[in-house]
């Protein structure tokens, strides 16, 4: 059993018009989604899929095609009973009800209404239905773990609802995408539907800079709309990322400083550390006018960045600190306790992706220190016992 995780990265560029299945090679074959699709228990449809090109691109376009009478609304409460009803694995259905309830509650929300109250009008809801439960299928026929979207183009100027005019994004569609990277352009009009949104606000793992992964299968998905000049595309990459351990992202926080005291630097890394901080450092250069300073430099969690940025502020001079989001890589590390004759200290223990032997193994240094203070012994004795038993470990 692998550490690998199979992820699906979406790089939007446009999301209007029917959501596209997932593209050319990556795709899962057309007849196991359809009978997949069977346990929603629903008649009034078909599948078709055909080959488009938009802009210079050739890409899959999957039609939902929808028999006469069978468009009505629907409310939230009807499309909750039905996909109880249907016969589909507990995860598919427990995703798509998750959807659909996001989606609810974002145009209960958007329009003033009750959850009980809402209709899906602007949604033809039989290719809605088909849509989301088709993606959350397509994703498990795929074997997909995690899905990331790049920044998403949400479009720009109006577009005419039942509610008459309003603002893009569409009212619900902003409140599904809060907390997501979100931009415009290209050409005026909805360049990121409520079901799009609602599908990446639900199912997506992480948005914004790639995961490092090892890329197995890219393909291209196409929407109705095809304005001139411009790929209206989904693009999939499928791939699977390094074993846990072995990549992450982290922020590297810097700025300059010239003009501090030098004894607040002592306290300054204690709370930048207290805050969360991974490691710190200060640097000696030479600045501009010859006047010697110090390059003041965090590493942080994505997470901690703000809590690390104000002590930066109040405990520094500084009036800008410079921050980069970079990709690191890492040997899978485990903490293992060793048994001493002066009391147990804490191993980090560091192996190398696909051997079995250890590369690299470290006593903590708070631990050896614990125990000089406790012996009243030298820091050295203890560190030289510490490594004689890790010498008469088995690799």
């Amino acid at each position: 059993m692998t550490d690998e995780k199979r992820v699906l990265r979406l790089l939007f560029r446009h999301q209007r018009g029917h959501v596209p299945g997932s593209a050319g090679r990556p795709g899962p074959p057309l007849a196991d989604l359809a009978k997949a699709l069977k346990g929603l228990r629903i008649d009034g449809y078909s599948l078709k899929r055909r080959r488009v090109r938009r802009g210079g691109l050739s890409a899959t376009k999957v039609d939902v095609l929808i028999a006469d009478g069978m468009d009505r609304p629907m409310a939230f409460q009807e499309i909750r009973r039905l996909l109880q009803a249907a016969r589909l694995p507990a995860a598919v259905r427990e995703s798509s009800l998750q959807v659909f309830e996001n989606l609810a509650r974002s145009e209960a929300a958007a329009h003033a209404t009750a959850l009980a109250k809402v209709h899906f009008h602007e949604l033809g809801i039989i290719d809605t239905l088909v849509d989301v439960v088709g993606t959350v299928i397509g994703c498990r026929l795929l074997g997909i773990e995690g899905i990331y979207n790049s920044a998403i183009n949400v479009g720009s100027g109006t577009i005419e609802s039942r509610h008459g005019t309003l603002p893009v994004p569409a009212p619900a569609t902003a409140r599904l995408l809060q907390g997501l990277p979100i931009f415009s352009k290209g050409p005026e009009g909805e360049l990121t539907t409520p079901t799009g949104a609602a599908l990446m606000a639900t199912l997506g793992s992480g948005a914004g800079a790639m995961p490092v992964m090892t890329m197995k299968a890219v393909g291209y998905g196409a929407g109705s709309f095809n304005p001139p000049d411009w790929p209206n595309v989904l693009r999939v990459l499928v791939g699977e990322t390094l074993p846990p351990g072995e990549s992450d992202r982290i922020m590297v926080l810097e700025t300059n400083l010239d003009d501090m005291n030098p004894q607040a630097y002592e306290l300054l890394m204690d709370r930048l550390l207290a805050q969360g901080a991974l490691d710190v450092t200060l640097t000696p250069v030479i600045m501009k006018r010859s006047r010697p300073g110090i390059v003041l430099t965090v590493l942080a969690d994505p997470a901690k960045v703000e809590s690390v940025l104000r002590v930066m502020f109040a405990e520094t001079t500084t009036l800008g600190v410079r921050i980069q989001d970079i990709t690191r890589r890492l040997l899978a590390r485990e903490i293992v306790e060793l048994s001493t004759k002066f009391g147990p200290v804490r191993i980090k223990v560091a192996k190398a992706a696909g051997r079995a032997q250890e590369l690299k193994a470290r006593p903590e240094y708070r631990d050896c220190k614990r125990l000089a203070e406790q012996t009243g012994l030298p820091l050295r004795t203890i560190m030289d016992e510490v490594e004689r038993v890790m010498r008469r470990l088995p690799c």
